[in-house]
């Protein structure tokens, strides 16, 4: 009986003091075993800076935002300069947090994923520069990603969609439909002439701000119905060419039959009365309308870390020599808005109004577009 009692004891659980003991003996820490590919992702592509850890198999291990929202309603819009100052003086602590959230340091890093088109270019610069620092500090492969690519594979994250699909990407600064052949497979079907929704809304208001003499801080009397009527166009607009599109490949089997998918994504597919008008156009059509949750909709480092690691699985875009790598912005800030802008701004030193000054110069030196 003594022998059993004893032999018992030999083979009994360990407990878990015992056995982190032990691993600590052979130089193993059971927090830094990751079975799965990690992704930091870094989105500074217009007023958000963002940065989040996904793994390969979709679970966001942490993830931090700062938004500048406050600082642009001050000032009736988003002021570039304005943004890439907010976005120097906070994205390292916004990655620590989010590296901190996941409990990982950035040596466990399979890859760094950062927005480099298109968008604000000040705002782009500084996400860029920030990353490759990262990656050559730690020896990480760079993942540029497309910020428009990411809005419309988040739902992959969210939802088991398969290729092909047909996605809309409707925001404040873009609009377009495209059908999703792979991970950076897309068949652009149509875009906005001029403008996106988002934007319309805004300078549609300021328009009608103007005519009526409005000052600032005063609300016009008649904006609810002003904005409604605006939503109704835009909706109605937007409903009849998602639904051409829809039959357009349905017609040349680019889209399945009966199980077509219909993904509305950015910022403004948040929008409730836009999403209804777009059910009636798949209910119509037999297609099923999936939209990812409202906070990964807007600009966020999730999307992009995803995006990444989907690039990473299919070996897509993978980096290990950053030489020459540029961020690509939509269009180059206008010297005169900016001058106008420091002109009437009391807050903006000069050597500042001169810094903002030489990297437009060296934006349009480069010829970027």
């Amino acid at each position: 009986m003594l022998i059993l009692t004893k032999t018992a004891e030999v083979f009994s659980k360990p407990s878990k003091r015992k056995l982190y003991e032990v691993l600590r003996h052979f130089n193993f820490h059971p927090r830094k075993l990751f079975l799965h590919k990690l992704v930091l992702g870094i989105e500074t592509s217009c007023d958000d800076t963002a940065a989040a850890v996904v793994d390969e198999t979709g679970n966001v291990l942490g993830e931090a935002i700062h938004s500048q929202t406050e600082v642009h309603l001050k000032t009736g819009g988003i002021i570039p300069p304005v943004a890439q100052q907010l976005h120097r003086e906070n994205i390292q602590r916004i990655v620590q947090e989010a590296l901190s959230a996941s409990n990982i340091s950035p040596s466990d890093l399979s890859a760094i994923a950062t927005t480099v088109k298109p968008g604000l270019a000040l705002s782009l610069g500084v996400g860029l520069s920030f990353s490759l620092k990262l990656v050559d500090q730690f020896r990480k492969p760079f993942i540029p990603i497309h910020h428009m690519e990411a809005h419309a594979l988040t739902i992959r994250l969210t939802n088991k969609v398969e290729f092909p699909f047909l996605v809309l990407l409707i925001s404040g600064g873009h609009c377009l439909l495209a059908l999703v052949r792979g991970v950076s497979d897309f068949l652009l079907l149509g875009k906005s002439l001029d403008i996106a929704p988002g934007d319309m809304l805004d300078k549609t208001i300021m328009q009608k701000e103007k005519e009526e003499g409005i000052e600032k801080g005063q609300i016009l009397s008649s904006a609810a119905d002003i904005a409604a009527a605006v939503q109704h166009t835009i909706a109605c607009h937007i409903a009849k060419r998602t639904h051409r599109a829809i039959l357009f490949c349905k017609q040349r089997d680019l889209l399945c039959q009966s199980n077509a998918v219909l993904v509305v994504s950015g910022g403004v597919a948040s929008n409730l009365y836009i999403r209804e008008a777009l059910e009636i156009v798949t209910d119509a059509t037999r297609c099923t309308l999936l939209c990812p949750p409202p906070r990964l909709c807007t600009d966020n480092g999730i999307m992009i870390a995803w995006n990444g690691v989907e690039r990473l699985r299919a070996g897509l875009g993978i980096l290990h020599n950053t030489e020459g790598i540029r961020y690509e912005p939509k269009y180059v800030v206008p010297f005169i808005i900016f001058m106008q802008f420091a002109s009437e701004s009391q807050s903006l030193d000069f050597a500042f109004i001169c810094e903002v000054f030489i990297d437009i110069l060296v934006i349009l030196e480069e010829g970027l577009h």
